[in-house]
């Protein structure tokens, strides 16, 4: 694309305050309260930054119920100690490191109020560390019921913490089309982690990531990912408050292992700013169709969206290794991508439980719309069903992509291709 530079701004305020904080943390946990300049520097020879301040009172493990009050019947409105427990953290932030656990025992909780869960805005708070920890899937619930669904979200981080996990939780969109987690970042909100959590319900998105330079280093461990997305369960790039929407390019490093990913309708991933995305192991299944035709999608649900944004030249690799997707009627897509270079790759996949079927040999599961610079595409030892699409964009060479030792269950590799396929290869494929 013309003008396309690439951005060299942010890369090192992306990282401020996670840098030297092994000195805060090796400080808190001897117990000192205060500290002396340190006397070793960090690796890179930047000398850590002195340690001011006294280590904060009170618990360092906090329980929603037994401290703040939480009923956890499903019927009583629980918002008020959710808000409390939040504020009750935040206010023991020490030296930019924050000190609190949040527990969340057995129990359904009903929250109504937005943001009652994590609620940070402005970026006045520049911490590092929050977590919160419930009992088990399907044990520890957070029912998320505001009054207006629409642009409403449960959780809110607006360049204020990073590192954030959630353990062992579930959360169910009880008013539909409410959102998960928005996150906006000029470089602070980042590192998020979660660890066996369920998602079900109606949501319009999971998590709605905003900025410039941003958004980082993600990672979601045995989750399984339910219920119906009006746009997406991952949205990187929302563009509501980014100062500069073509400077969206730092959607780094978002790892998906051994997920469940089993949702009625909707998209699991959309990146039109580019990323770094790798996907390993699990089961993917679309289990019904879109309600009604939407603006931006049709009927369509799509596992791996990607469209071509305006934005810098940035980072566009995608990954999928070991997954077993179920194709179940032709409006369900495992990727469309638009991006206009990088690479994708599957490896070790299988898109076949349903090749049997009369829709498959004409379905495409697998489309692409590529420029002269890509992206690269490549298939090794995957199992295939319908057929793929490329659309050449513009001039150049057209499609490059490559497949090797596949199993094409509908078609012979001459028949394989719909579109532009004259520069796609296979390499001891076999086809039908």
């Amino acid at each position: 694309m013309a003008g396309r530079t690439s951005s060299s701004t942010g890369g090192a305020d992306r990282r401020t305050v996670l840098a030297g904080t092994a000195a805060a943390l090796a400080a808190a946990l001897t117990g000192c309260e205060s500290a002396a300049p340190a006397s070793r520097q960090t690796s890179d020879d930047a000398r850590a930054p002195v340690v001011t301040g006294h280590k904060p009172k009170g618990k360092d493990v906090i329980d929603v119920v037994a401290d703040f009050g939480a009923k956890g019947d499903g019927r009583t409105d629980d918002s008020r100690a959710f808000a409390r427990a939040y504020s009750y953290a935040a206010g023991r932030v020490w030296d930019h490191i924050g000190r609190t656990v949040i527990d969340i025992p057995a129990g359904t909780y009903l929250i109504r109020k937005p943001h009652a869960l994590l609620n940070a805005t402005g970026g006045k708070l520049k911490a590092n560390g929050l977590r919160f920890r419930g009992a088990g899937k399907r044990m520890t619930q957070l029912l998320f019921a505001p009054p207006e669904g629409d642009t409403t979200y449960l959780c809110r981080n607006e360049d204020s913490w990073a590192n954030v996990m959630f353990e062992q939780l579930g959360f169910v969109a009880a008013t539909p089309g409410a959102s998960f987690f928005y996150s906006y970042s000029t470089g602070q909100a980042q590192d998020y982690r979660f660890t066996e959590c369920e998602w079900t319900g109606e949501w319009t998105y999971g998590l709605a990531l905003d900025g410039s330079n941003t958004n980082s280093e993600m990672r979601w461990d045995a989750c399984r990912v339910g219920g119906a997305y009006r746009k997406a369960f991952l949205y990187s790039g929302l563009s509501e408050k980014s100062v500069s929407h073509g400077q969206q390019d730092q959607f780094l490093n978002y790892w998906f292992n051994d997920m469940k990913v089993e949702y009625a309708w909707g998209n699991f991933l959309e990146f039109p700013y580019g990323g770094s995305i790798t996907c390993r192991g699990g089961s993917y299944i679309v289990t019904g169709r879109r309600p009604e035709d939407s603006g931006d999608y049709g009927r369509t649900s799509t596992f791996f969206r990607f469209p071509r944004g305006p934005h810098h030249d940035s980072v566009q690799r995608f990954h999928a290794e070991d997954i077993r997707f179920e194709v179940r009627d032709p409006d369900t897509v495992v990727i469309d991508c638009a991006w206009d270079s990088g690479t994708v790759h599957f490896n070790d996949c299988d898109d076949t439980a349903n090749a049997f079927k009369s829709f498959a040999e004409e379905s495409s599961p697998h489309r692409y719309r590529i420029g002269s610079q890509g992206p690269l595409v490549r298939y090794d030892s995957c199992q295939l069903s319908g057929q793929h699409s490329y659309e050449q964009d513009g001039g150049g060479a057209g499609p490059r992509a490559r497949y090797d030792m596949c199993r094409l269950r509908n078609h012979s590799p001459q028949d394989f291709i719909k579109g532009a396929g004259d520069r796609v290869k296979f390499v001891d494929c076999l086809g039908s």
